[in-house]
């Protein structure tokens, strides 16, 4: 059953776990980030979402089997391509800077990840032809424009810092590699959403296969996440061999019994964390409906900036950026809270329109009927029933 604000509910906590996973990893001690990133992605990207998926999925093994390999492959490959864009999403903020990056590369990946498939899918004209279709979209419209606002507050806020010495400025500063970085990083990253478009057949399989709706994307993850892990071990094991950093993984005295074990559990906190960005996201999916489907994604995108400014705020990492810069930023989560609100008044919109519609059609008859010739007496019921 269909619930839009219990939808956007679902999408906030997965926002929140998406904003705060990194924190863990802060505690981790004398590892390099290629190491505890690969332990963190082991548990987020495999663990978690097979524990998830053999606890929600009654005949996993049988879904993914009868899944259409053309839709496993499409999921693998969408999950490889977002894994390349979160690896290059740092490359955004060398040349850019935190604020700026992030804000260009998360909005050009909002933008992106929400419009792209139901322009594939070739549902955009239907979208814009109803009055619940363009609310939904001037939702998304105002998201962005929150993400630019808060965007436009780091920069002011990087500026400040600098100037007053308490920031180095960016060394490595370039407009236009980054920009264009930011757009190569928010496009793979927003193919998040093409595989979980492509997975809807696997989720349908799932249902049929008596999986609760709510959890119909268990499969799907599995299947997107191995596609991102692949990426991301690669690129991890080159740079352990780059930077020597391999016996890591295994403690050879150099760390004590208690800080080892300390890293493993940090970093698989951290991995566990943001694995719960997605099953949250997957379940608020099913709650705002398939139609407008597509908009969970900006709500996603929304609630990520929200948390991760306010963990910043909480954390004082804007103390000395100047009343204006914060003014700015709390003035951009504002935007985007209220954009969440407009996008699932949407998703309810269209939920009403559905049910006028199905009240208005009337009752298809289930019931054939014989065409009796005139001349004829009606067949008579040989049992005697009425």
């Amino acid at each position: 059953m269909t619930n839009p604000f219990l939808g956007i509910v679902l999408h906030a906590i997965g926002g929140l776990a998406a904003a705060s996973f990194y924190l863990p990893f802060k505690g981790v001690r004398k590892w390099s980030w290629e190491s505890y990133w690969l332990v963190g992605g082991f548990f987020s990207w495999i663990i978690a979402p097979w524990i998830v998926g053999l606890l929600t999925v009654p005949e996993l093994w049988e879904v993914l089997k009868a899944a259409p390999t053309k839709n496993l492959l499409q999921c693998y490959l969408f999950g490889a391509l977002w894994g390349i864009g979160g690896l290059t999403f740092g490359l955004s903020v060398r040349y850019l800077g935190m604020s700026l990056g992030y804000a260009l590369a998360l909005g050009f990946c909002a933008a992106f990840g929400t419009l792209v498939p139901p322009l594939v899918a070739r549902e955009l004209g239907e979208i814009v032809s109803s009055t619940a279709g363009l609310v939904t979209l001037g939702g998304i419209a105002i998201c962005l424009v929150g993400i630019a606002i808060c965007g436009w507050a780091g920069v002011a806020k990087e500026r400040k810092l600098a100037q007053e010495g308490q920031e180095e400025t960016i060394r490595e500063f370039s407009l236009l590699k980054g920009f264009a970085v930011a757009v190569f990083a928010g496009i793979l990253s927003g193919c998040m959403a093409l595989g979980i478009k492509s997975g809807k057949p696997i989720a349908a399989i799932a249902v049929d296969l008596d999986t609760p709706k709510l959890w119909e994307n268990s499969p799907v993850f599995i299947v997107i996440l191995a596609g991102g892990f692949t990426v991301n071990l690669i690129w991890c094991l080159v740079l352990n061999w780059r930077n020597r950093s391999a016996g890591d993984y295994i403690n050879r005295g150099r760390l004590s019994s208690v800080v080892f074990a300390a890293n493993y559990l940090l970093s698989a906190t951290a991995g566990v964390t943001w694995y719960l960005q997605f099953m949250f996201y997957g379940m608020g999916t099913t709650k705002l409906g398939k139609d407008y489907d597509f908009s969970s994604w900006s709500i996603h995108m929304a609630f990520i900036i929200v948390f991760s400014n306010l963990w910043g705020l909480a954390l004082r990492e804007w103390r000395g950026a100047g009343r204006r810069a914060v003014n700015r930023i709390l003035t951009g989560l504002v935007v985007l809270i209220l954009s969440t609100i407009v996008i699932g008044g949407g998703n309810f919109l269209k939920e009403k329109e559905k049910k006028k519609q199905e009240l208005s059609e009337p009752p298809v008859s289930t019931q054939q009927t014989t065409p009796v010739d005139p001349g004829t007496s009606p067949p008579v019921d040989a049992g005697g029933g009425a």
